[in-house]
């Protein structure tokens, strides 16, 4: 069968043996063409072509066929993947369809990745009957920040402190590459020549931009205690005024604001420079961290899908969450106490009132200040705090890689490790969901890992309420006791809420991270995955088997967020779509998996 001939879709593989000779681990960074070409392939062999069937794995090679368009293309594969989630290695190339093999090239010629993003959109746009005239751009802005961010990493210092906030905070700037089934992972709007300042991949560290508000003119709300004290010992208000800390760059967008212009100028609103307190860029760009809380800015900056606001009511709905779900964090604390969720306990923002009376929404919202609880009182002595997707990443940008965690550890202290870090992780999760009717958004970049002084996982930490969504069912009367306009965007149907619990920890998070770990040990990736399977049926036999469960653990399909039709269709975040993933704990998947393994140890 010659794929390159035939219109039929290309035999589809879920499954194939591991590419001899394949190194452990990368050998090193990707070049930012690399990168950017690898991930745009990672999102079109995952949504469109994967799905369609148009895929194969041949002699040590992937083949992506895309139909409409008429192209077949080739890349290297370092390591296949039991879930399809390939490792390439090297330039992607490309032959028309019906060209001829017998030249001495076979056909195949390079294709660079502006030119792999116009097949794309091409592709896309036959396949949809509509276009997309933001998506080269949006490519092209993903590969500067890339090659920025690659850059800056290249020319870091090695980490010397042993301090854990050093190497957590590193962690949390170690991210090059961005999400690598994201087609535009490194887009991002506003000036590039302001980005080094405020980015997490250039080590950003800063001073607030300190305003004080006269008091009437604040919104707030907190729960009990002082959550927002924090933020009044930032620096000192006159009488009469309370402290607001901005996002530099946020202030720098909004000062020109006709309303706040007005304010500085009555005195409603002054102007106090930046604070004496350093904070750090966390991953997210606009959450900063100073070693005691996290503050989560609003930033009218388009980061991937979305201008990276705090809307009016996601302010609310932090602290609502926060008093909503104490009861169940109280009860999960106390199952499960290597794990909890830092909470969002309070929050501030600019309420100048407009010609209507009402305060002026830009300013409410993008002066939006969320206050998350530090891990300062949440680890235990000896733990070193780091963010999942720096130990998950797939090549070793920071020092919290788990080839650095795992460092010459064998394929059995490997498993050993895995085993730990699934105990913490996994539990927590599926006991939200079943028990409490709560959606945890356990996503690598919303769970942060504490190892010990061996590098072993001791404690899970969850953070973003952003993502944390409630079941109707469970909680219809605290529910109905919030402004319908903060109660809608806190729930998640069932359905909908069971496909982004299992999409974030499945096929985002637990995925992987095991991939990451079979890169230092190919051929244990089949015993990893059994140790998944172990993992959701120890949970099952313990605190039983709805059916939901049930149909995870018989390996029905997983949901995978479709971030390259969301982004061709220009669809909100919170309304992405899922393809389906044949499930690497199939029966038949697995037991071929083994089944080929002992062939192979047999030769």
């Amino acid at each position: 069968m010659t794929p390159a001939r035939s219109s039929a879709p290309i035999p589809p593989s879920r499954r194939a043996p591991h590419h001899p000779g394949h190194r452990r681990g990368p050998a090193g960074l990707p070049t930012s063409d690399e990168a950017v070409a690898h991930t745009l392939l990672n999102c079109l062999l995952r949504e469109v072509s994967g799905p369609e069937h148009q895929t194969a794995v041949i002699d040590g090679s992937l083949l992506v066929r895309l139909p409409r368009r008429g192209v077949l293309l080739r890349v290297a594969l370092r390591r296949t993947s039991l879930l399809g989630a390939h490792r390439f290695t090297g330039p992607v190339t490309e032959r028309n369809e019906g060209q001829n093999e017998s030249r001495s090239d076979g056909g195949w010629t390079r294709t660079d990745w502006p030119r792999l993003a116009e097949h794309i959109h091409a592709e896309l746009t036959l396949r949809t009957g509509s276009g997309n005239d933001e998506f080269l751009a949006q490519v092209v802005s993903s590969h500067q920040g890339v090659s920025a961010a690659l850059a800056a990493v290249a020319a870091r210092r090695p980490l010397t402190s042993a301090q854990p906030l050093a190497a957590y905070l590193a962690s949390e700037q170690s991210l090059a590459l961005g999400h690598r089934f994201h087609p535009t992972p490194k887009a991002r709007g506003g000036d590039p020549t302001v980005w080094a300042a405020y980015a997490p991949e250039a080590a950003a560290s800063f001073p607030l931009r300190l305003l004080a508000v006269r008091e009437e003119l604040l919104v707030e709300d907190a729960v009990a205690g002082d959550p927002l004290g924090g933020l009044d010992r930032l620096g000192t208000a006159p009488d009469g005024y309370r402290l607001l800390p901005a996002h530099p760059w946020q202030y720098a967008l909004l000062r020109d604001h006709p309303a706040l212009r007005e304010a500085l100028e009555r005195g409603d609103v002054l102007d106090l420079g930046p604070g004496r307190t350093p904070f750090t860029a966390t991953a997210s760009v606009r959450t900063v961290y100073d070693g005691q809380a996290f503050l989560k800015f609003s930033l009218n900056i388009r980061i991937t899908n979305c201008l990276r606001k705090n809307a009016r009511y996601e302010l609310d709905g932090a602290v609502a969450l926060t008093r909503l779900l104490g009861p169940a964090l109280d009860d999960l604390a106390a199952r499960f106490p290597d794990s909890g969720l830092l909470r969002e306990p309070g929050y501030r923002s600019l309420a100048l009132p407009g010609a209507d009376g009402r305060p002026v929404l830009a300013l409410l919202e993008g002066f939006g200040v969320i206050v998350r609880e530090g891990l300062d009182g949440r680890l235990r002595p000896g733990v070193t705090p780091l963010l999942a997707a720096a130990v998950a990443d797939e090549y070793p940008t920071g020092p919290g890689h788990v080839s650095r965690l795992l460092a010459d550890a064998g394929p059995a202290a490997a498993l050993s490790w895995w085993r730990a870090y699934l105990e913490l992780l996994v539990p927590p999760v599926l006991a939200a969901y079943f028990d409490h009717g709560v959606v945890l958004e356990p996503h690598l970049q919303n769970v942060v890992v504490g190892v010990d002084r061996d590098g072993r996982p001791a404690q899970i930490l969850f953070r973003d309420l952003e993502g944390t969504k409630l079941l109707p069912e469970h909680h219809a009367r605290s529910l109905a006791s919030l402004d319908p306009a903060v109660a809608g965007p806190l729930t998640y149907d069932a359905d909908r809420g069971w496909d982004r619990v299992v999409y974030c920890l499945m096929v985002n998070h637990i995925a992987e991270l095991l991939a990451a770990i079979a890169d230092l040990h190919p051929g244990a990736e089949v015993a990893l995955w059994l140790q998944v399977q172990g993992t959701l049926r120890g949970y099952a036999d313990r605190h039983g088997c709805p059916p939901r469960l049930a149909a995870l653990l018989a390996g029905g399909p997983l949901p995978a967020k479709a971030n390259l039709l969301t982004r061709w269709a220009r669809r909100a975040d919170r309304e992405a779509g899922y393809v389906r993933l044949p499930s690497p704990l199939a029966e038949d998947v697995l037991s071929g998996a083994i089944a080929a393994d002992d062939i192979r140890s047999t030769r």
